[in-house]
């Protein structure tokens, strides 16, 4: 069997298989994309003079499939230029280059025919060793390994991507009785620790785990939707966030995933189950109305929902007229709303007796029940099941742990008084005296299974601060920053304020952990666990400040944060950044200075600070300028207008990276920064990185003069746009911040080529700061995104 997964080939070149081709290129596996020979030539190439002998039609299927990646929103490349890593090819020319691959993605049409004549192929051209896998998300995996060859069917297995691959966590891993356990040992580490995917193992049966549940749990929607009278909207405000589900809740879920593809799926469960459950997945009357009539969702522009200008409509299913969309309004809605924490939330509306409650308990029940009754057939474990509906649906909590957090015992007597039958399995856990599905013992989680607890299994990768602090508590905390001990000599500095923004008191533990580090520890990671890494400074105290005339106060701020920054980049021992999510401003400032980045492959970095018409203050346009220099081969000429140019034209222009690779491309990371393609991930492979540049004799960097442009590079970098301003593409108010921004780059009034001291540099991107700091119309755009979440052009 391979050991490493070198290169890979995926068959079929449709939205999922090139996206897996998409997602396996963003982790740098070449990858070889085949499909069909088109029957027919196009107008386009027979204006060329192709006929179907030239490769370039016997490959349009695949070069189009590749091409529309470019065009895919959400992008499912990381970067454009991952693009080159995809070759392209077909079923009849090309299957002999499967021999090169290590592992063999099929992702063709869901009809079991086509998947063994392809299998077949697939059989007769691969090495010995070489992993096979099929996507299907319904069709038996043991029955497309009939007929196979021995080595076929030990390496072969179910990998269930969930579409758009890069985004979705869930892969679900389904063996059949002949794969080989190292095989399915392999691929579930390759999965985690390569693919950066949370893997489940199910079991080969109708839609296996996350679609079988989240489908029942749909359609049982609908069909109580229908019965109780609510509306569409009514439906999807309390199925979103207020329940820990994704925000496009129920309906709004269905019209992004395509009613086509949705009935395909029920389709599929429909087919081979039967009795009470075969009803459930029968689709109401209205919904194979909406497919006649192509209403499908997003893709063809009405579905659940339809946009007129700007208000968004909701389809009543039963005079199939588009209406104003409506909010189901209820006592138990305000009262979760003003309930902390999921659980309490989730016991607000379950059990009250209003029209909220009534149906969130009509769609819970039955899915709880039908989760139960599915284990040992779907899964070995309610954590498997659990897990899946997380990575997959986006739910906050899985079916067992939701029903924890109402109360097992309270809801089941709730359910037989109405007549439900529950899971014998689960009323013998509470006869048992275990009250639990889940319990944890000195932060350590543990799951019922066949009448005992038994350890959730954990990558070791994996670190979990919440549970980290309970069993190690916090060695020092403020309002908006925790220093703790990670573990092997290494601390870490944990965010926690409002939308982990900086303030004075995150200043303030920044000093602390790099002054306790250098004495007692190998180094640092700033790092956390929040939705984001940090946002950037405390837009409302600045413009608080600013607004009352304590110019003095904001100058205080600015330079404490300048010189933590200057801490960080200096410090004796190794920091390391951890960002993920939004790194912006701030956040983005807090990074540059790192000995090294370990970014999630999922950061958004940018300097936005323009967008709020202010320049950044924190350090942030020197480090971008000396990270970019730094990246200049060493001795070599370079231009360093060019250099100058590249870093106004990033920060004037708020440029942020749709990826960390694109932070790489952005000069935001270089060759010292690395990437985690796993989230969960991102603090040990952070850590690990401090160990490592401590044991290969970290030493701080040496405070260099940095060369700047000087006066005439000023002129230069302000010549684009001035032409803006004279055309009207920006404001009087925009053109005054890119003088500013122009001018601290430049360096202010020196010599071309003058080398100056970083303090210096400091202290012009302060004075630049505070001076439109102080401006009306930078307030203004302040007030703006702090009221309305947007930048304000004035």
């Amino acid at each position: 069997m391979v050991q490493r997964i070198k290169r890979a080939a995926v068959l079929g070149s449709g939205v999922m298989g090139s996206g897996i081709a998409a997602h396996l290129a963003n982790i740098g596996i070449p990858v070889l994309l085949l499909d069909i020979v088109p029957r027919e030539v196009n107008d386009d190439e027979v204006k060329k003079g192709l006929t179907l002998q030239d490769k370039a039609v016997r490959n349009r299927i695949a070069s189009t499939a590749v091409q529309n990646l470019l065009k895919q929103k959400p992008a499912p490349l990381t970067v454009k230029s991952n693009l080159e890593l995809i070759k392209v090819g077909n079923f009849e020319d090309d299957m002999n280059q499967l021999s090169e691959a290590d592992w063999i993605i099929e992702v063709v049409v869901e009809n079991l025919a086509v998947k063994q004549q392809v299998f077949a192929q697939v059989d007769e051209h691969r090495k010995q060793g070489s992993i096979i896998s099929s996507n299907t998300s319904g069709i038996s995996v043991e029955a497309m390994a009939e007929g196979r060859s021995d080595d076929f069917r030990k390496h072969f297995l179910g990998t269930h991507f969930f579409n758009p691959p890069r985004y979705l966590k869930l892969l679900e891993i389904i063996p059949t009785k002949d794969t080989d356990k190292a095989v399915l040992s392999f691929m579930k580490t390759f999965g985690e620790d390569v693919l950066g995917k949370g893997v489940v193992e199910a079991k080969d049966t109708p839609n296996f785990i996350a679609n079988r549940i989240g489908t029942y749990g749909l359609l049982v929607t609908v069909q109580e939707m229908l019965k109780g009278g609510y509306s569409v909207g009514e439906v999807d405000s309390i199925t979103g966030p207020i329940i820990g589900r994704p925000k496009s809740a129920t309906f709004r879920t269905l019209d992004v995933v395509g009613l086509d593809t949705f009935a395909h799926v029920a389709k599929n469960v429909h087919e081979q189950v039967d009795g009470q459950e075969k009803a459930v997945f029968e689709l109401p009357g209205f919904l194979e109305k909406m497919l006649d009539n192509k209403w499908l969702g997003s893709k063809s522009g009405q579905g659940f929902y339809k946009k007129e200008g700007k208000t968004i409509l909701e389809l009543n299913p039963e005079t199939f007229e588009y209406e104003e969309k409506k909010r189901l309004q209820a006592a138990s809605v305000e009262l979760a709303k003003q309930a902390k924490g999921l659980p309490n939330k989730l016991k607000a509306l379950i059990y009250s007796d209003d029209r909220a409650g009534a149906l969130l308990r009509s769609i819970t029940v039955p899915t709880l029940v039908y989760s139960a009754q599915l284990l040992g057939e779907i899964a070995d474990d309610i954590v498997a099941i659990d897990q899946a509906m997380k990575w997959g649906f986006g739910w906050e909590a899985g079916p067992f742990e939701l029903w924890d957090a109402i109360g097992v015992e309270k809801s089941v007597e709730l359910m037989e008084q109405q007549g439900v039958q529950v899971p014998s399995w689960v009323k013998e856990m509470l006869g048992k005296g275990f009250g639990t599905f889940y319990r944890e013992e000195n932060g350590v989680l543990f799951f019922y299974n066949n009448g005992e607890y038994r350890q959730v299994r954990q990558n070791p990768k994996v670190i979990n601060l919440k549970t980290h602090k309970q069993i190690n508590g916090v060695i020092k905390k403020n309002s908006g920053a925790s220093f703790i001990d990670l573990g092997n000599d290494v601390a870490l500095l944990e965010f926690h304020s409002q939308s982990n923004a900086i303030g004075l008191d995150i200043i303030q533990m920044i000093n602390f952990a790099v002054d306790e580090v250098e004495k007692n520890y190998k180094g640092l990671v700033i790092g956390n666990q929040g939705k984001n890494f940090c946002v950037g400074a405390n837009l409302g105290m600045i413009l608080m400040e600013a607004q009352d005339d304590n110019i003095f106060e904001i100058e205080m701020v600015v330079h404490q944060f300048q010189q933590a920054m200057m801490k960080i980049k200096y410090s004796k021992k190794p920091v390391v950044a951890a960002p993920f999510g939004m790194t912006l401003g701030g956040g983005a400032e807090i990074c540059l200075p790192a000995s090294s980045i370990q970014a999630s492959s999922e950061t958004y970095m940018g300097l936005v600070e323009v967008g709020v018409g202010l320049i950044p203050g924190g350090g942030g346009n020197k480090e971008l300028y000396i990270k970019q220099l730094s990246n200049m081969p060493k001795g070599a000429d370079f231009d360093l207008q060019s250099v100058a140019n590249k870093v106004f034209e990033t920060i004037a222009m708020a440029k942020v990276s749709t990826s960390a690779a694109e932070a790489r491309k952005n000069q935001f990371l270089n060759n010292r920064d690395n990437i985690s393609v796993n989230s969960d991930h991102l603090l040990y492979d952070a850590k690990q990185r401090v160990i490592e540049l401590y044991d290969n004799g970290y030493q701080p960097p040496v405070r260099n003069k940095v060369p700047v442009v000087g006066e005439t590079g000023y002129a230069t970098l302000l010549l684009g746009a001035q032409s803006m301003h004279l055309s009207g593409y920006i404001s009087d108010h925009d053109l005054k911040i890119a003088k500013k921004l122009a001018y601290v780059i430049a360096g202010g009034k020196v010599p071309f080529g003058t080398e100056v001291d970083e303090q210096y540099l400091l202290d012009l991107e302060k004075q630049a700061f505070l001076s439109l700091v102080a401006e009306g119309k930078s307030q203004q755009r302040m007030q703006h995104m702090l009221l309305k979440g947007k930048p304000l052009r004035n």
